[in-house]
């Protein structure tokens, strides 16, 4: 049997999936729904196996790069959860001090996608540090269907205090020169809008198909802003008008591009909602950004 490829699985998939991971049907709806799509020689199990995360072949930049360093380390979220760990990474043979990058999840904790980003920053030449809000009910559980379910046991305001918190404990490191960014997808798409709204000093925040804050949260933004989003993606970029005219009526610096044909989670190289042309250009555009505002 032929492997199922992207462009035999109809949309619906796609969107009922996105439905599913962001918590707005269970597992059990989710597969009934599913199943309508089962036609043929597209089983079931297929399809699940096709839409679930692939995390064995899809790694980018390997742990052992020897590039690049990168360790777990723990720092402190006084106002969040406490103990958050996290993986720091950087490159070597650099001399001085380095400007940093957070780089949040999405909604399911520090999954090996998130790592691979973290050690993609790295690799660009910035300090990476790629927390794990799961710390506190023991870290990301090995899968994302279990992350899920274990963030939404947490409340976001204290996570993102979390996020918060790694942005003081990087800025204040010793390889650091004090410049750091952020840049977050889906749950650290809107994690990355916030620290603009809430961190006056934070240099630039690129925010991945992230919901927007309100509007007077908007008005607050202090750092120029990159945002990415996929133009399937319906259900983020409806808050999009609002958020940029508040953007525009307030001179906030920031750009905004729609990837045509990309669906939600479309940097995620691990899935097939992955659109390589959108995600490699927005990734471009992301790193150029960062070396605009972070080397001045």
């Amino acid at each position: 049997m032929k492997p199922l490829r992207k462009e035999d699985i109809s949309q619906e998939v796609f969107d009922l999936y996105d439905d599913y991971a962001h918590n707005k049907i269970d597992r059990r709806v989710f597969i009934e729904r599913l199943s309508v799509f089962a036609v043929g020689a597209v089983t079931l199990p297929a399809l699940l196996s096709f839409i679930s995360p692939d995390y064995e072949t899809t790694q980018t930049i390997s742990k052992d790069d020897p590039t690049i360093e990168s360790v777990f380390i723990n720092y402190n979220s006084p106002k969040g959860g406490g103990s958050i760990k996290a993986l720091y990474s950087k490159p070597v043979n650099t001399s001085g001090k380095l400007p940093g990058v957070i780089v949040v999840h999405e909604n399911r904790g520090l999954n090996p996608y998130i790592e691979d980003v973290g050690r993609r920053t790295a690799k660009a030449g910035f300090l990476s540090l790629a927390p794990d809000a799961l710390s506190p009910l023991g870290g990301y559980p090995g899968n994302d269907d279990e992350g899920r379910a274990m963030q939404r046991k947490r409340d976001r305001l204290e996570m993102l205090e979390d996020f918060i918190a790694a942005y003081h404990h990087l800025k204040n490191h010793k390889d650091c020169n004090g410049q750091v960014a952020v840049v977050g997808f889906c749950f650290g798409g809107w994690i990355s809008n916030m620290m603009a709204v809430l961190i006056p000093d934070l240099v630039a925040a690129v925010p991945f198909y992230g919901r927007q804050p309100d509007d007077e949260q908007a008005a607050e933004v202090k750092a120029p802003l990159l945002l990415q989003y996929g133009e399937l993606d319906k259900r983020v970029n409806a808050g999009w008008p609002a958020y940029e005219k508040v953007l525009k009526a307030n001179n906030i610096p920031h750009t905004a591009y729609f990837y045509e044909g990309a669906n939600h989670g479309f940097h995620n190289n691990t899935t097939p909602r992955y659109d390589e042309k959108a995600a490699t250009l927005a990734w471009d555009r992301t790193i150029a950004f960062f070396n605009k505002y972070l080397t001045v």
